[in-house]
């Protein structure tokens, strides 16, 4: 990899760029050098999924396509998201933390889900195209723009996000479709390998000369909880014991793979949904919590609802992974799979919220159905990011500690390793233009892409003092090496944890080590000051 050497900085600005994005890997001139073959890139995102939902990352959930590319490839232990969709998702595809881009709010700026990107932060398939690459997504979007308007040469543009059976708001190659009619036999996640399927075939058939790179975001297992019913079957009856016990097996497995060290943190009793919808809870009924209550203090009504809504949970995931299935059978078929790179990973946590939208909710309809409308709540959400604290929205480590599974036979020696290499989304941009032999003209108004190279850590484990910045709606958190402080809300003050031995972040050392505490919040503050400067620039 190689590293970006700046004399005499002109502006504070560029200096804290470097200072806290980019970092030279110590001793990644001996690693192992990849295929020099530019490979094929597939890209693929689940939602609200937490750390340890897939049985290679420790849970219950039969996820054996996902489990045998970790067999055969490698598994990141601290990568991280945003702790939120539409963030992560303009740091996947641009490279940029998206308080810079105006896709998440800083003071006196707007942005948000709704904000634009300004013109020097293009999406991943622009550079590709330019390097001769055929770009392709399928599924959810959340950015600003069109797909194809972005530069994606097919899409097919999900964007119900209340609907798995009937979506009503869709889109191929950024022209919209007729709504799906209930009960006809549709459902999102096999529409979205369809279209993978769809894509992938045309490029053999066409395009077999160019490598491919496909992004595809599956909405699974996001709220709604829809699952067809032959997949709830298979978990009806899994998680009748409660959340505690299923948490417990859970961690019991991270730790015998190795993939953590951590204690197992306390369920947080009093620690609901992010946004309080009072109105959702008439409506779902008496068999709704919102709150990670003992299993033992649930009715019998309670413990069948919940244990339920876990099992169409599992079968959302069971069901994405047998559609990466067929997805992975057709890069084989296609005479692509040793050079195919695929990267697995999920937006943000698993999530606490309870609501209801959509179509609304029917109590006398089929769990898990069109008619109904179910969320996971806090207490499979703590269940699902096990071992950690808190949920999507937050940025602890329950809300931003993602899966990565990275495989590629081509360029990957190692398999079934582990990296502890400390990663975020922003990493993604700079490791798929690596190696994909791509560069971007930046705009002289563009800021330095904050990220690294993935690359190196291929080989072997990288070791470096990363500096990682998260906010969102209030909540901070910082990482520089092994330390992280992390603050709940606007009003929250500043923890401090030790994540060699405390990744949980369960026992908060910041009277113990004030000035380290004093340093870390200065740091983030600078930062943030930082990421003002840049989108303010954009205003005028």
């Amino acid at each position: 990899m190689s590293t970006r050497v700046i004399s005499r900085p002109e502006t504070f600005a560029t200096a804290m760029w470097i200072l806290f994005g980019l970092v030279a890997v110590a001793g990644s001139g001996d690693a192992e050098t990849p295929s020099p073959a530019r490979p094929n890139v597939l890209l693929i995102m689940a939602d609200d999924l937490g750390f340890s939902d897939l049985g290679c990352y420790g849970g219950e959930i039969a996820t054996p396509q996902l489990d045998r590319l970790a067999e055969q490839g490698l598994r990141f232990t601290q990568f991280y998201n945003t702790g939120r969709c539409w963030p992560t998702r303009g740091a996947l595809l641009t490279g940029y933390y998206p308080h810079s881009i105006r896709r998440d709010r800083v003071p006196g700026v707007r942005g948000g889900a709704q904000g634009e990107r300004p013109a020097w932060a293009p999406l991943l398939c622009r550079p590709l195209s330019e390097a001769g690459y055929r770009n392709y997504h399928s599924g959810k979007w959340h950015l600003d723009g069109m797909p194809i308007a972005s530069g994606f040469d097919r899409s097919y543009y999900l964007r119900d996000q209340h609907r798995f059976f009937n979506p009503t708001l869709h889109w191929k190659d950024d022209v919209q479709l007729p709504a799906v009619e209930p009960e006809s036999g549709f459902y999102g996640t096999i529409a979205l390998a369809d279209h993978v399927l769809e894509c992938l075939q045309e490029h053999a058939r066409e395009y077999a000369d160019r490598p491919f790179f496909h992004y595809l975001a599956f909405a699974a297992p996001h709220f709604p909880l829809h699952a067809l019913p032959e997949d709830i079957d298979r978990y009806l009856g899994t998680y009748t014991g409660g959340w505690e016990l299923i948490r417990q097996s859970r961690h019991q497995r991270l730790r015998s793979l190795g993939l953590v060290n951590a204690p197992l943190s306390e369920m947080m009793r009093d620690v609901g949904p992010p946004y309080d919808f009072p109105d959702a809870l008439q409506t779902l009924g008496p068999g709704e919590v919102n709150r990670p209550l003992p299993w033992s203090e649930l009715t019998g009504q309670q413990r069948e609802f919940q244990a339920t809504k876990m099992a169409i949970h599992a079968a959302m995931i069971d069901r994405m992974d047998r559609e990466i299935g067929r997805v992975l059978e057709q890069v084989r078929a296609m005479g692509a799979w040793d050079n195919t790179l695929v990267l697995f990973l999920s937006d943000n946590g698993g999530s606490a919220e309870i609501m209801v939208r959509g179509d609304g909710h029917d109590r006398d309809a089929a769990m898990g159905s069109w008619r109904s409308h179910l969320c996971l709540g806090p207490g499979w959400s703590t269940v699902s990011n096990t071992p950690f604290r808190y949920h999507k929205t937050w940025v602890h480590e329950g809300g931003t500690a993602t899966p990565l599974i990275v495989h590629w036979p081509a360029g990957i020696q190692s398999q079934g390793e582990l990296r502890t290499t400390v990663s975020h989304v922003i990493d993604i941009w700079p490791t798929i233009l690596e190696l994909a032999s791509a560069e971007t003209q930046s705009a002289p108004t563009a800021p330095p892409r904050p990220g690294q190279s993935l690359v190196p850590a291929f080989a072997r484990d990288v070791t470096t003092e990363r500096t990682l910045w998260f906010e969102h709606e209030g909540n901070r958190a910082l990482r520089q090496g092994d330390w992280k402080i992390s603050a709940a809300g606007p009003e929250g003050e500043w923890e401090l944890y030790q994540l060699e031995t405390d990744r949980s972040e369960t026992e908060n050392v910041a009277a113990r080590h004030p000035d380290k505490l004093q340093a870390l919040s200065t740091a983030w503050q600078q930062i943030m000051d930082e990421h003002v400067r840049v989108a303010t620039q954009q205003e005028r």
